[in-house]
């Protein structure tokens, strides 16, 4: 019988401990956050380093889709069905109205404090309170660019007739096809441009609920990048442009000019590139000086009301919005940061002269509305526009159209709420 007690007393001892490691098991957060492709596959070592760091807590990426419409589309599909795996969810500046609205994400202030925002770049502070609370935290900036061909001026233009004049000497002299692309395809970048050519203009597309699209400023805007197609400095098939494939002709040499997002300039300046070393950014300002602002498009975190680690959730938050992650962030991958210190930061600054560029971009850029409408604004928008590029229709009644069309959603829909 004594010698049975041993025996026993290992047992008791395993028994005792699988269940102390049950509970520590147990007592480890999950964190899941929904990110867009290209930021899930930016942020993994941000992942590894934060889970080594926290012990108490499992931070894990989903990895959405490519498109902006699409990562939405699959975040509310979630939201809907009242039981959402997603504690934070990187957003899209343009979200934040609609996502508070409808009560899907728990204001911020609470958690972070009410200075929360001191340390950001004038710029990226905007579009993350909506409702008089905080929604989301700048990951990154974003902001619409003149990128311009070192190799071929000495300075940039500075107005469009400026862009005009150079594009078409260019292209007499045989150096280029074209002189400017963008992003004229039916969707959500052809607003982003447009919201640039409004401002440049002295234009606004809504104001305190009322849209003025049908403004002798909206009819200039829209005229003149139609009029970059009839004068042929920008090819038609500017009509089918996104990001990528305005990239990939001016890359290859077929045009002096191109508006892109901050992005672009790390591809272009890879060792393979064939602009590497010959490019720069610009903003430009209209014929009577008014400046064409940069479209704010940053991308940011949010706590989902939903969730049952909010703790932990903002644990992850801090770390991966933290001054070392937007380090990080951009020294690999070439990210904006959002952070007035990470914008000053001299070992950045030696690395990616381009950041005091950039900064000062930022700090001149514009939101689109502020609206939970947004998206179906955007989308009567960029179908006309389209339209006009293509040659469907005429800007003045193509704006008068969607003047009318706007005024109707917004009655539909109570305004912006």
């Amino acid at each position: 019988m004594l010698r049975r007690w041993p025996l026993l007393l290992v047992a008791l001892i395993t028994s005792v401990l699988l269940g102390l490691w049950g509970l520590a098991a147990r007592a480890i957060e999950p964190v899941n956050v929904l990110m867009p492709a290209p930021f899930a596959d930016a942020s993994a070592d941000l992942v590894d380093s934060f889970n080594r760091e926290h012990p108490g807590i499992e931070l894990s990426i989903t990895r959405g889709p490519l498109q902006t419409e699409a990562v939405s589309d699959l975040a509310i599909s979630s939201l809907l069905l009242g039981s959402s795996p997603y504690d934070l969810l990187l957003m899209d500046v343009t979200w934040t109205p609609k996502y508070a609205k409808a009560g899907w994400l728990e204001p911020l202030e609470g958690w972070l404090g009410d200075d929360a925002l001191a340390d950001l770049a004038p710029g990226a502070e905007l579009g993350n309170a909506f409702a008089g609370h905080l929604w989301r935290f700048p990951l990154v900036a974003d902001m619409g660019l003149l990128y311009w061909r070192t190799d071929l001026m000495d300075t940039p233009p500075r107005t469009p007739i400026e862009l005009e004049t150079i594009s078409r000497d260019l292209q007499t002299a045989g150096l280029v096809p074209w002189g400017y692309v963008w992003q004229g395809k039916q969707y959500e970048g052809l607003s982003c441009v447009y919201v640039e050519m409004l401002s440049g203009f002295g234009g606004r597309w809504l104001e305190q609920d009322q849209t003025e699209l049908n403004s002798h400023s909206a009819v200039q805007a829209t005229a003149w990048l139609r009029h970059l197609v009839e004068a042929g400095i920008t090819p038609p098939s500017v009509a089918n442009m996104a990001e990528p494939e305005a990239l990939q002709a001016f890359q290859a040499g077929d045009a002096a000019f191109m508006r892109n997002w901050p992005y672009a300039w790390a591809e272009l300046n890879k060792s393979d590139s064939p602009l590497k070393g010959k490019v720069a950014i610009t903003t430009m300002v209209s014929e009577s000086g008014e400046p064409h602002a940069a479209t704010q498009g940053s991308w940011g975190l949010a706590l989902l009301k939903g969730s049952r680690h909010k703790r932990a959730a903002i644990e992850a938050l801090r770390y991966l919005t933290s001054v070392d992650a937007q380090k990080q962030l951009n020294l690999r991958w070439g990210y904006t940061p959002t952070r007035l210190s990470v914008f000053d930061d001299p070992e950045l600054l030696a690395a990616n002269p381009v950041l005091a560029d950039l900064k000062v971009a930022l700090g001149d850029s514009v939101l689109r509305p502020l609206t939970p409408i947004y998206a179906q604004l955007s989308d009567l928008l960029y179908r006309e526009l389209n339209n006009v590029i293509t040659g469907g229709i005429n800007p003045q009644p193509a704006m008068r159209q969607l003047q009318s069309n706007s005024e109707r959603l917004l009655v539909t829909a109570g305004g912006q709420g």
